[in-house]
């Protein structure tokens, strides 16, 4: 299954206390809390390509599968990072005590992310 494509958010759960627990500033969650963000995937085999736009800002992650890479976190800190996939349709990653699963179900893309107790969910159906 290719998760080539781009996505559009279409809800997530509990995005501000979890953009607080990372340390982002309130203004900038204010900003980012309503704002539909776009996130284009380009999968080439193993490799893959993840620019996540919302509004003005961009985050840009490449990885393969099973390597170490840097990834970029959402408070703009880089942490090294394994992206590991599970079935052919679930990418794992454990980035400094937040791990992140992206599950993908036809056109819909669902990315957990849990830090401690905390949960934060997207989802994003292609566009």
């Amino acid at each position: 299954m290719s998760f080539t494509g781009k996505y559009e958010l279409q809800s997530q759960e509990n995005f501000e206390p979890f953009m607080k627990a990372l340390g982002l500033p309130d203004e900038q969650i204010q900003k980012g809390k309503d704002i539909k963000s776009i996130s284009e995937i380009v999968q080439d085999g193993k490799k893959f390509k993840i620019t996540v736009t919302t509004g003005s800002k961009v985050l840009h992650n490449e990885f393969t599968i099973g390597e170490e890479c840097d990834m970029e976190m959402l408070n703009g800190e880089k942490v090294k990072a394994i992206v590991q996939m599970e079935g052919n349709n679930k990418l794992v990653a454990d980035l400094k005590g937040l791990k992140s699963v992206t599950e993908l179900n036809g056109d819909i893309i669902t990315n957990t992310m849990t830090m401690g107790d905390l949960t934060y969910k997207r989802i994003s159906k292609r566009i």
